[in-house]
């Protein structure tokens, strides 16, 4: 056994990664984190010897690696965490040393992860759950159908850092990555069905107190949802309205947060057909029920006391002989008719159906996410989500945690200019687009919204900018 050991430790090629910040002063000076300092004072200051012979002083972001220096790690990579005194912008709306953090870290995790190490001790950097989702979101892959695959690597806290915060960021950065594993997947991989059964396999070691419930064709039909059957109609693929009931807080009955996320698994924009360039990207339509989905698999794991409900209304927009026709006309589940000018705004009619259904739950608060639009993106791009709600409170609610995640959101309006763009239709009591087309797209989707709500607190979040992690992120958001 004694052999057998020594094999298994000289497998596990270990690295380290240590945090740096920069001088206060306009100068090249280091400041070392405590971790890196402990680690500098057990070689002698020759961390700190190395870092001023190797190159000017170490900035934001960047990285440098060590070899040889200490017999426990072959391979230390020293990240630079910009200045330490700096906190939450009122420029960039987030807390601009937590961001750093997270930022840092992956990239050192990932370069670590390039050298074939297995196992990677992580500097704390004095934010522990921070220092962990870097390192959980940035050694994310997705290569699951390739034959060659990334290094798997687990990480550690190194250090006397904050265990519980580590723990924390851990579960926050596998949830998050839950949701980008969905969005990657391809969608023959991922459809309604097996998506709703992946979530419940997750959801199962919390039985205890989460309750899901797997909805038929059968079952949609009989709650008359006209709208959500309409787009799904076109597929082969059966639809699953998924609903999850998270309890928390068992003593209280009542339901404070429901949350719905709009679950395309695949959108070809049926009848009115995407142009194919890009369009494999549309795998991902069902972030927001991705993102939904994983918010309550990580609040149970957190034991989070609050009661939530899920709803992902989950199936495919496919062109075919059954499919919705522009002009056609539709009715959702409180009565409105709709009429569906263009076949490729299909994610707000499954979202009509599920809005209503969540009002029979009597919430204090509703927020549906979904990838509603390609207006957003060319609105506000991968920085911000965005926002739009009725609710003040729940505005302020949801931007104080932004601050804190670093998934910026930025409020959007909702005028009853919007509100007349889509009421003014020739046929039914709405239109699925815009009067004026492509004019405020993001805004008249949210209008359209609107009109399926009677709840005081209600907020749209249109993830669709954030969906991709583009270049100028080195973390996705929400798939980010």
């Amino acid at each position: 056994s004694l052999l057998l050991s020594v094999v298994v430790a000289a497998a596990v090629l270990v690295g380290l990664v240590l945090g740096v910040y920069e001088s206060e002063e306009e100068d090249d000076s280091l400041h070392l984190t405590e971790s890196a300092a402990g680690v500098n004072r057990v070689l002698s200051g020759k961390l700190t010897e190395l870092l001023k012979i190797s190159g000017p002083g170490l900035k934001k972001g960047k990285s440098r690696i060590f070899y040889g220096l200490h017999e426990d790690f072959p391979c230390i990579a020293v990240v630079g965490l910009g200045r330490n005194s700096l906190g939450v912008c009122g420029t960039e709306y987030w807390d601009t040393c937590k961001e750093n953090i997270r930022a840092a870290i992956a990239g050192g995790c990932r370069v670590l992860q390039n050298h074939v190490l297995t196992h990677i001790e992580v500097d704390g950097c004095n934010d522990s759950q921070s220092a962990a989702e870097g390192a959980v979101l940035g050694l994310f892959t997705y290569d699951d159908l390739k034959t060659k695959k990334k290094t798997r690597v687990t990480t550690q806290l190194h250090g006397s850092g904050c265990v519980s915060g580590w723990e924390k960021g851990v579960l926050y950065g596998e949830g998050q990555n839950l949701a980008r594993y969905l969005m990657e997947a391809p969608a023959n991989h991922v459809t309604p069905s097996v998506f709703a059964d992946t979530i419940t396999n997750r959801l199962a070691p919390y039985a205890d107190h989460v309750i899901v419930h797997k909805r038929s064709q059968e079952w949609i039909e009989e709650q008359q949802m006209g709208a959500f059957l309409s787009v799904s109609k076109g597929s082969e693929e059966p639809p699953v309205f998924l609903e999850l009931h998270y309890n928390g807080c068992p003593d209280n009955a009542q339901c404070p947060l429901l949350l719905v996320g709009k679950g395309i698994t695949f959108d070809s924009g049926g009848i009115s057909l995407k142009p194919p360039s890009g369009m494999d990207a549309m795998r991902a339509d069902m972030g927001g029920a991705a993102t939904v989905c994983s918010a309550i698999i990580t609040a149970a794991a957190l034991n989070l006391p609050i009661n939530i409900i899920g709803l992902a209304p989950l199936c495919e927009n496919m062109p075919s002989g059954k499919a919705n026709k522009p002009g056609d006309v539709v009715t959702a589940k409180n009565g409105k008719t709709i009429q569906v000018d263009n076949t490729d705004a299909e994610g707000r009619l499954i979202l009509a159906d599920a809005l209503c259904y969540a009002h029979s739950f009597n919430p204090r608060a509703i927020v549906n996410a979904a990838t509603l639009t390609g207006a957003m993106d060319v609105a506000l791009g991968s920085a911000a989500t965005g926002v739009f709600t009725n609710s003040d409170w729940l505005w302020e609610q949801l931007h104080k945690a932004s601050v804190v995640t670093g998934d910026r959101v930025w409020r959007m309006p909702l005028f009853q200019h919007y509100t007349r763009q889509v009421t003014d239709c020739q046929l039914a009591d709405l239109n699925n687009v815009g009067k004026y087309s492509r004019s405020g797209g993001a805004c008249t989707a949210a209008a359209f919204l609107r009109e399926f709500v009677t709840a005081p607190h209600w907020a749209h979040l249109d993830i669709a900018g954030v969906m991709t992690n583009k270049d100028e992120e080195l973390l996705a958001s929400y798939s980010g």
